[in-house]
């Protein structure tokens, strides 16, 4: 049987789409966030409590990513920020073209953010470039604390890490200095944040302000 040798790069055409997404952000300086995570890492909750914070300073658009149904979207809708919706129809990640297409809905001269939710997942999504400045990953301390050294490319691949739930910690056998080792030893240059409920609160400040702050270093403020 003859050997086919397969010489191309596989993700060449995502990444000249990724590429040509990227400078078409740059020329409207829209900075443009990468979220993964696991199913039920929080990643909707989180968005959900950071979008009205970020709504008071900067104008923002959602793209939300699923197998199936408007779900989140609706709820992102019930911030006042616009979502669309991307249903992949049993695909595990996004890519640049489903970017592309999106990206052609809008006004991008009225848009100084927009945040992506790709599919629940921290394998397949790793792997493909959208476009975004910043890749960022969700992990709550309920997946335990080894997740980063078991998917350790989404982990090494990210600007920040976002770690949620942790007002549970009182209830779980989990040591979240450990699991910001195994981050820091993947990535030191990850930037690294936690998010808790408290008396009904969600806080996430720090990470409200390093968002901006990374829009208004974009946008040359």
């Amino acid at each position: 049987m003859a050997r086919l040798d397969i010489k191309q790069d596989l993700k060449a055409l995502n990444n000249a789409i990724a590429a040509e997404n990227r400078e078409k952000f740059a020329s409207h300086n829209i900075y443009v966030i990468n979220v993964m995570g696991s199913p039920g890492a929080g990643k909707t909750t989180f968005l959900e409590n950071i979008l009205p914070e970020l709504s008071k300073h900067i104008q923002v658009v959602m793209i939300e990513g699923d197998l199936a149904t408007r779900n989140d979207a609706l709820r992102i809708e019930k911030t006042g920020v616009t979502a669309l919706q991307i249903n992949t129809n049993g695909g595990c990640h996004l890519d640049a073209k489903m970017i592309e297409n999106q990206i052609q809905k809008l006004n991008l001269n009225s848009i100084d953010l927009i945040i992506i939710e790709n599919v629940g997942n921290l394998v397949c999504p790793a792997s493909f470039d959208l476009g975004e400045d910043m890749r960022m990953v969700i992990v709550s301390v309920a997946e335990g604390e080894d997740k980063p050294i078991k998917y350790p490319i989404a982990f090494l691949e990210a600007n920040m890490v976002v770690i949620t739930k942790t007002d549970l910690l009182p209830y779980l056998d989990v040591d979240i200095n450990v699991m910001k080792k195994y981050i820091a030893d993947i990535n030191p240059e990850a930037a690294v944040f936690e998010t808790t409920k408290k008396d009904g609160v969600y806080k996430a400040d720090e990470v409200v302000e390093y968002i901006l702050e990374q829009v208004r270093k974009k946008k040359g403020k």
